[in-house]
This record gives structure tokens, C-alpha cells and sequence, in this order.
């Protein structure tokens, strides 16, 4: 599921509503930055992301299914990164580990997480 999306101007989140469809032409053409977050999604939840970003089958696959290695690949303008954040649980005095997929351009950030990971809350983006 889709838990956030917007665009973002020279770093700052705009206000108008996030609408998948067209993101990236507009994205293109008024020099902004979609970030759009998704938990756990199936692949139908994915479908409408993929088509409009063009992201590559293999990574949507591997983002779908989770249970990856850390990794970092390109496919053509696209950055696909897997990361495994650490959690410590001080009560149970374990470690969870969680997944994050990344797919990112100059135009986007998709962000896929599994399990209980980061919220990736305080993040800013830095021009240049």
C-alpha cells in the first residue's frame, strides 16, 4: 500500500495532491521530485508504480517478494538499492532486521519497506 507520495521543489514538500498518473512528465517538465513510500505491497498495488516510473521487472520483482541481500544495481537511469536496518529491541534485548528497496533518478524515489524498519522521518533533500 501507498503510505505517502508527494513532489517535492528545491527540497521542499509541495502542497498540492500527490496524483501517480502524469507524476513523472510533470516531474520532468516543472523540475520537481516525486517520493512515493509503499509497505509491503503486492505486486497489483505495484503495478501502477512500475508502469509509471518504467521500473525494471527484475527489481520490482526482488521488491515485491523482499527476503533480498543488501545490493546496489542500475538499470539504465535507475539506482535499485537494498538495505538491512538493524533494529535492537531493549525489552527483548534482540535484533530485528528489517528491508528497505529503493528505486531512484533524478525524477524519483520509490521506497519499498518490509517488516518493521525506519521510518525515514527528518530526511531532507540536498541540491547540487
Amino acid at each position: 500500500m501507498i503510505v505517502d507520495a508527494a513532489h517535492y521543489r528545491s527540497g521542499a514538500r509541495e502542497a498540492e495532491p500527490f496524483e501517480l498518473e502524469g507524476a513523472l512528465a510533470q516531474d520532468r517538465r516543472s523540475g520537481s521530485f516525486s517520493w512515493i513510500g509503499l509497505y509491503e505491497p503486492d505486486e497489483t498495488e505495484f503495478e501502477a508504480v512500475r508502469h509509471e516510473y518504467d521500473l525494471h521487472e527484475l527489481a520490482v520483482e526482488d521488491a515485491v517478494k523482499a527476503h533480498q541481500r543488501p545490493k546496489l544495481e542500475r538499470y539504465d537511469e535507475t539506482l535499485f538499492v537494498v538495505l538491512k536496518p538493524a533494529i535492537y529491541d531493549d525489552t527483548s534485548e534482540t535484533v530485528e532486521f528489517g528491508e528497505i528497496h529503493l528505486f531512484i533518478n533524478d525524477y524519483f524515489a520509490v521506497v519499498v519497506r518490509h517488516r518493521r524498519s525506519s521510518q525515514l522521518v527528518g530526511l531532507q533533500l540536498i541540491e547540487g
